[in-house]
C-alpha cells in the first residue's frame, strides 16, 4: 500500500531503546506453587486495528504512514525539571505507580489502601512493596486504558516477556531497575527516542519559569518544552487560598489587592511573561463552563467582596463566570490558545482528600453543558480573529449535541480530544463517530495525552494513531472517502491539525 509523502520538514522520530527491537529480556521462570507458568506478555502488531481482515489491511497501511511521526504534546503535566535535571528515575514504583492516579485509583477500588502505594501525602512506602501490591493486582487492569499503556511500556521500553503477578513481581522489578540505571533511560534520552518534538507543561501564573528558560538556552537539548498558563486558583473565590494567591499576584505587580483594574493588569502581565517564555496556551480547569458578561462596576464589586472573603456561592459563580469570559478577551489580545477542561468534581472523597491530598484518584466526572453556558463568551469574543478556544469534556453526551456543532460554526472553537476518563480505545472510537459527521476532522485539536506519566506518552499517542487509522479505514472501505484522502488526513491528525489549533 502506498503512503502519502511527509510534509516538508517533517522527520520521523528515532527508534526506541534496544528493548523494542527484539532484545526481549529472557528470564528463567519456574512454575508457581500450582504448577502453572507465568502468563506471557506480548503486543499484537495489529492491536486496536479493525477485526475485519480487509478493513484491517487498509488500517495497517494508514497506521504505517504515521507510526513514526514526531509527537506533539501541547497539553500535559510533566514537570520541566525532570528534563532540566536529567536525573535517573528513582525506582519502578515511583516511575510507574505511585504518581499515576489512573493506577492507584483502581488499586484502591480493588481494596488496596492508598498508603500502601505511597499515594499523595502518604508516608514513604517501600518501593518494592508497592510494586508487589501492584503486581498481585495486575488482573484489575485487564481491558482498561491504564493496563494497555502499561503493557506497551513494559514490552517496548523494558523488554518484559511475562505479566506482573505475585510470582514474577521481584524479578520484573529488578529487570526494570536495571534498565533505569542505563543512561539510555534518563529523561532526555527517552525524550529524544520517544520522538517528542513539543511538550507543554502546566504552570502556576507566578512561576518564574526558570526551568523553561534554562532548557531553552541549553544547546544540548533539542526539544521544545513550553509552559502553560493555568490561572484557576487566581480566578475562583471558592478556592481555599484565593485571597492569599491574589495578594501575592497583585503585590508582585505593585497594585493594591482590592483594585480590580490592577488585578486584571497583573494577570495580563503574567500572561505576557508566559508568552515571552514560549507559552502557546492558557488552560482553564473549571467545574462548569459558565460565563457571564458583567460591567466593570459589577465585576469590581464582586472582586472586592471576593478578596475580602465575603462572597456567597452564587456570587462566587458569577465572578468566576465573568473571569472566564475575560480570559477569552485576553486570549484574543495576546494570542494564547484558550483550553477549557470542565466537568469534574474534584476531591469527591473528603476522607481521602484529608488523608492523602488532591490528585489521588477521586476526581469524578459531572454533566457538562456548553451551548448556553458559553454563549455570553462567544457573543463577546467568538468571532474575534485569531482566537482559538479548545473545548474538552468528560461527558460523552456533549460531543455530538454541543461541542461538534459549536466547532462546526465558530472559527474560534476547536474540538478537544477525548480527555481523562475518555482517553481510552472504545471511548476514542465513540468520539470520532460523534463529532466527525458534524464538524469533520479539521475542527479538532489533535490528540492530547494530558499526563504526568512521562513514560506513557508514546503509548498514548500510538494508541490514538492506531484508532484513527481504523476509523479512516472504515470510511475508505465504505466508499465514503478515497484512500488518498484518508492517507492525508491520517498525517494531518498528528501534525498540521494540532499545529494549527495550538499555534505551534
Amino acid at each position: 500500500m502506498r503512503s502519502a509523502p511527509l510534509p516538508d520538514g517533517l522527520r520521523p522520530h528515532r527508534p526506541l531503546p534496544a528493548a523494542t527491537n527484539g532484545n526481549r529480556l529472557t528470564l528463567a521462570w519456574a512454575p508457581s506453587h500450582d504448577g502453572t507458568m507465568p502468563a506471557s506478555l506480548e503486543l499484537d502488531d495489529d492491536r486496536l486495528l479493525p477485526a475485519d481482515p480487509q478493513t484491517r489491511a487498509v488500517a495497517r497501511g494508514l497506521y504505517a504512514g504515521v507510526a513514526d511521526l514526531p509527537i506533539l504534546s501541547p497539553h500535559g503535566h510533566v514537570d520541566p525539571r525532570l528534563l532540566l535535571e536529567d536525573e535517573p528515575f528513582p525506582d519502578p514504583a515511583e516511575l510507574l505507580i505511585t504518581r499515576d492516579h489512573y493506577v492507584t485509583r483502581l488499586l484502591h477500588a480493588g481494596g488496596v489502601d492508598l498508603a500502601e502505594v505511597g499515594a499523595g501525602t502518604a508516608a514513604d512506602a517501600d518501593p518494592r512493596t508497592i510494586w508487589r501490591r501492584f503486581a498481585e493486582n495486575w488482573h484489575l487492569f485487564a481491558g482498561t486504558a491504564s493496563g494497555y499503556w502499561l503493557a506497551h511500556e513494559f514490552v517496548t521500553l523494558f523488554g518484559l516477556d511475562v505479566e506482573p503477578a505475585a510470582d514474577t513481581a521481584d524479578a520484573l522489578y529488578d529487570a526494570i531497575a536495571t534498565r533505569l540505571a542505563d543512561p539510555a533511560y534518563r529523561p532526555r534520552a527517552l525524550f529524544e527516542r520517544f520522538g517528542i518534538e513539543v511538550l507543554a507543561t502546566t504552570d502556576d501564573p507566578l512561576d518564574d519559569l526558570a526551568a523553561h528558560a534554562a532548557l531553552a538556552q541549553d544547546t544540548s537539548f533539542r526539544g521544545r518544552v513550553l509552559p502553560t498558563f493555568r490561572p484557576d486558583a487566581y480566578l475562583d473565590p471558592a478556592a481555599s487560598d484565593f485571597t492569599a494567591r491574589v495578594e501575592r499576584l497583585t503585590a508582585a505587580h505593585g497594585t493594591a489587592v482590592d483594585d480590580f483594574a490592577g488585578y486584571l493588569e497583573a494577570l495580563e502581565a503574567r500572561r505576557a511573561h508566559f508568552v515571552a517564555h514560549g507559552a502557546v496556551s492558557a488552560d482553564h480547569g473549571v467545574r462548569d463552563p459558565y460565563t457571564v458578561d458583567l460591567s466593570e462596576d459589577e465585576a469590581a464589586r464582586l472582586y472586592r467582596r471576593a478578596v475580602a472573603g465575603e462572597l456567597d456561592p452564587t456570587g462566587a459563580r458569577e465572578f468566576r463566570g465573568n473571569m472566564l469570559l475575560r480570559m477569552a478577551g485576553m486570549s484574543a489580545r495576546d494570542g494564547l490558545v484558550m483550553t477549557i477542561h470542565p466537568g469534574v468534581h474534584r476531591n469527591h472523597s473528603t476522607a481521602t482528600f484529608d488523608r492523602f491530598g488532591a490528585d489521588t484518584g477521586h476526581d469524578i466526572p459531572l454533566t457538562t453543558t456548553y451551548t448556553e453556558n458559553l454563549r455570553p463568551l462567544l457573543e463577546r469574543h467568538g468571532l474575534a480573529p485569531g482566537l482559538h478556544i479548545v473545548l474538552f469534556t468528560v461527558d460523552e453526551t456533549v460531543y455530538s449535541r454541543e461541542v461538534a456543532p459549536l466547532a462546526g460554526f465558530y472559527p474560534s472553537v476547536f474540538i478537544g480530544a477525548p480527555w481523562w476518563f475518555l482517553d481510552a480505545p472504545d471511548a476514542v472510537q465513540r468520539f470520532r463517530a460523534a463529532v466527525t459527521e458534524t464538524a469533520g476532522f479539521y475542527r479538532g485539536a489533535g490528540f492530547i495525552d494530558d499526563t504526568r506519566a512521562f513514560l506513557s506518552i508514546p503509548a498514548r499517542h500510538d494508541m490514538a494513531r492506531r484508532l484513527d487509522a481504523g476509523f479512516l479505514a472504515r470510511l475508505v472501505r465504505e466508499g465514503r472517502i478515497p484512500l488518498a484522502r484518508a492517507e492525508r488526513i491520517a498525517i494531518d491528525l498528528v501534525d498540521s491539525i494540532p499545529r494549527k489549533a495550538f499555534k505551534l
